[in-house]
């Protein structure tokens, strides 16, 4: 698996041309961020490929949108009631032995985690911000294993443009 790593703190200004450049290359991709309004949780992505809007929940806690080829992508927010961590968040994550979950890489820092891996046979990339106001953003992607170089190059801006206030 391809390992995809983020700095923490890196300029927005890198997601967004990465974006630019995927929609440049790919002639289809074009961004669009979305903000979570009960928790401020943003991320951009290319809507033309992530096209189709689910359901929002009631609790309104984030939204998540598919693609007619199976993938998808949640951006959303939750209350820290547990205090978690990062590296506690990984721990966790890490100790999960469900049939066909297997994490191939982890990250974690100050105030933030990163998780990719395998469940089934799916790729999944998890990127989570631990808030100073106590909420959890996070941003999920995941598609067929088959699909990895469509969306291998997509995860590191799509990740990297998580943000809250």
């Amino acid at each position: 698996m391809k390992r995809f790593h983020l700095v923490q703190g890196a300029p927005l200004a890198i997601a967004f041309s990465s974006l630019l450049a995927i929609a440049t290359t790919a002639a289809i991709a074009k961004p669009f961020t979305y903000v979570n309004a009960r928790f401020g949780t943003a991320c951009t992505f290319p809507d033309q490929i992530f096209s189709i809007t689910e359901a929002e929940p009631e609790n309104g806690d984030g939204q998540q949108w598919t693609a007619p080829d199976g993938a998808s992508l949640t951006c959303s927010g939750i209350y820290n009631i547990d205090n978690d961590t990062p590296k506690g968040f990984v721990a966790g994550e890490k100790a999960d032995t469900g049939q066909g979950y297997k994490i191939t890489y982890s990250r974690a820092g100050k105030n933030w985690a990163v998780l990719s891996g395998l469940k089934g046979d799916r790729v999944f990339y998890e990127r989570r911000l631990f808030g100073k106001d106590d909420v959890i953003r996070t941003v999920w992607i995941e598609y067929p294993s088959s699909l990895k170089a469509k969306y291998d190059p997509l995860i590191v801006a799509i990740a990297a443009s998580l943000r809250g206030p």
